[in-house]
């Protein structure tokens, strides 16, 4: 049930936008209206754009000193028309007449949803790279008029351009926050398409992405794209310092993330259509500086039978009634020999002994692959209130120094634990959230564990994090399990923090593997016995 209308000054631009756009919703399916409204807000957004570049034109071709200037009506309008003057500046063409302006004048027309349908097409015609990609089903009969035209009025709001007249980057703050109640909307289905903002946060601050390219074979709606490029800048960096590389195997979604990232201007390599990672790789060859990505959680049906030989099973086949190994092992594939990767997996992948996990683990341990693991609170994802964790994993752990890196020490041989599990306040009575305080003390404490010379030397802190070295993690009563809190212990004043779900399925996964090597050492106790023989029986 959508949430109770609130007077708009007492919402944030973003939130106000939404709650005007879910009154018009009316019956209509989220997962379909999703589209609806994101579609019109990329219209509006290449066609505001278009018009600014236009008003920078028109003034242009009239200052004298400008080399634009053109002396006659005819001269100027032809520089205004020029194709190639708006396109060499990475601004969309959108011809005449399907313009926002076009549309909003035409708002309460019967023919409004073709008029629409008309436009999105005639940009995608002009524009080859969103080809097929713009919704195209603004005619259908359970979108009136009403609602269509109560949608432009929404999006023609005075608020709204007076932000964009600050800037134009406010569409996408808007096409974001869309995304993301969409998400929440939605549900567990939202999960497909969206990964939680401090989440994303959290992985991007943690990476680092200044330089190079970056790779998400599970790229979603794009949004681990958008915060890298925003860190990025953030750090004084320019938009051209990473270059971006994609998959994502729903049509729909493959579709949001290409508007997504063109509404930020961010010039990405999705792969010329949609396609599954492990079965149709679009990017074969690529070799990333980083990966990131929040892949599917424990997802059964991969058709991971019919890669039994594949060459990207280094450390192992992964089972095929589970992918979160061979997730892994798709981007370590794809990772360059210095570089590194963080994923979102379920907690299960820590310890889980089933199928050859725990073998593919141990490899993973004792090739010096894993760097960080943080264990991360419940509640943070629409698709699921289980605890996920971040899996951090590099080829190497030297002190290398690399100019477009920050310095760092030489870890090889040792694993950093985090334990984040009592951190995130609670947004609603299903989803909790990390503040930027939390984000900042877990990005922190790594980097100070990696050796970064401008923050506080690295300690362990009980309850929280704690390094440990690879032997340890291998030896018998650890058994290469990776859960957080078998190392980083408890605090002083808190004897047992260990949520009650976990810990059983730790116990349970320490019984497993005591009644495993009971019946390994019997078996072996029973070929020592039968190989007995008394003396003189030959």
């Amino acid at each position: 049930m959508p949430p109770r209308a609130k007077n708009s000054q007492q919402l944030g631009l973003e939130a106000s936008l939404w709650e005007a756009a879910n009154r018009l919703r009316s019956n209509m399916d989220a997962a379909e209206y999703k589209h609806v409204v994101l579609g019109l807000i990329f219209l509006k957004y290449v066609s505001d754009v278009f018009g600014a570049r236009r008003a920078e034109l028109e003034a242009a071709v009239q200052d004298r000193k400008s080399e634009y200037y053109m002396p006659t009506e005819a001269a100027r309008q032809a520089v205004l028309e020029s194709r190639d003057e708006y396109t060499s500046e990475g601004v969309f063409w959108v011809p005449e007449g399907h313009r926002w302006e076009n549309l909003r004048a035409a708002g309460k027309q019967t023919d409004i949803g073709q008029r629409i349908d008309e436009a999105m097409r005639a940009i995608e015609r002009e524009n080859p790279s969103l080809k097929g990609v713009l919704p195209k089903s603004y005619a259908r009969r359970e979108l009136t008029p009403e609602t269509l035209g109560g949608l432009i009025d929404t999006f023609s709001r005075d608020d709204l351009a007076a932000a964009e007249h600050q800037s134009l980057d406010v569409l996408g703050r808007v096409f974001e926050y869309m995304v993301s109640a969409f998400a929440s909307a939605e549900g567990k289905l939202g999960g497909e398409f969206y990964t939680p903002r401090s989440v994303v946060t959290l992985m991007v601050e943690m990476l680092e992405p200044f330089h190079g390219r970056v790779y998400d074979p599970a790229m979603g709606s794009g949004g681990l794209f958008v915060q890298a490029d925003r860190f990025v800048r953030a750090h004084g960096g320019v938009r051209n310092d990473i270059s971006v590389f994609g998959q994502e195997q729903n049509p729909t979604t493959w579709r949001l993330a290409k508007m997504n990232l063109a509404l930020r201007g961010i010039d990405a390599n999705l792969g010329p259509q949609w396609g599954d990672s492990f079965h149709n790789d679009l990017h074969p060859d690529l070799r990333a500086d980083y990966v990131l990505a929040n892949p599917p959680f424990n997802i059964s049906e991969w058709g991971g039978e019919r890669l039994r030989d594949d060459v990207r099973w280094k450390y192992g086949t992964p089972p095929v009634g589970n992918a979160n190994y061979a997730w892994i092992q798709h981007m370590l594939y794809h990772l360059k020999p210095t570089g590194t990767m963080v994923t979102v997996l379920a907690n299960g992948s820590l310890s889980s002994q089933q199928s050859g996990e725990g073998e593919i683990r141990k490899e993973l341990v004792d090739k010096d692959l894993v760097e960080c693991i943080v264990a991360l609170p419940s509640q943070l994802f629409f698709t699921t209130g289980i605890p996920v964790c971040l899996w951090f994993l590099t080829k190497d752990k030297t002190d290398r120094k690399v100019e477009s890196e920050r310095p760092q020490r030489d870890r090889r041989g040792e694993v950093l634990f985090i334990d984040a599990r009592q951190l995130g306040q609670m947004t609603s009575r299903v989803h909790r959230r990390l503040s930027d305080a939390d984000i900042a003390r877990i990005a922190d404490t790594y980097h100070a564990w990696r050796g970064e010379p401008d923050l506080k030397p690295y300690e362990d802190v009980a309850g929280f994090c704690a390094t440990v070295s690879n032997d340890m993690i291998g030896d018998p009563e650890n058994n290469y399990q990776l859960t957080p809190g078998r190392y980083v212990g408890t605090e002083a004043d808190d004897e047992d923090s260990e949520p009650l779900e976990e810990k059983l399925e730790r116990i349970r996964s320490d019984v497993r593997t005591a009644i495993a090597r009971r019946a390994e050492l019997q078996n072996r106790v029973l070929a020592m016995l039968d190989g007995l023989t008394v003396n003189g029986d030959e």
